[in-house]
């Protein structure tokens, strides 16, 4: 069960997030990841009965990519600062959210869904991305 709700988010304005604000809602957000994940996987069993894997057999990869913030503005240098790096897209990126050490896509997309839901929540333009392997 999630905990994270965007209604009791303290919503300010982007730029205004210190590094410590920004640590904070990626630690919620990538927590809320791991939680989906393991509710989705959890689901999956259930409601398939598994399979010798343990998980979905579909391996791929997934992560949250940040648009719209230049790397060299304040905002910029504190997700820097905050453990965020840019990827080829010029996107802040967390590549899997969730912290999923397996291999199935389907998991990960879940994790990263959840995640960028919280980013969004907080003003963030967050999407979620995924490529199979």
């Amino acid at each position: 069960m999630n905990t994270f709700t965007p209604e009791a988010t303290q919503i300010k304005d982007t730029n205004d997030y210190t590094v410590e604000d920004l640590q904070n809602i990626i630690a919620t957000a990538k927590s809320e990841a791991s939680q989906a994940a393991s509710e989705w996987l959890a689901q999956w069993v259930e409601s398939t009965g598994g399979n010798q894997y343990g998980e979905p057999m579909y391996c791929g990869f997934a992560s949250v990519n940040i648009h719209g913030i230049k790397g060299n503005t304040k905002l910029g240098k504190r997700m820097k600062a905050a453990g965020l790096v840019k990827d080829y897209s010029g996107a802040y990126s967390i590549w899997n959210p969730a912290g999923y050490g397996g291999q199935s896509m389907d998991v990960k997309e879940a994790g990263a869904s959840a995640c960028a839901r919280v980013l969004e929540a907080y003003g963030f333009r967050a999407y979620a991305n995924s490529r199979a392997d």
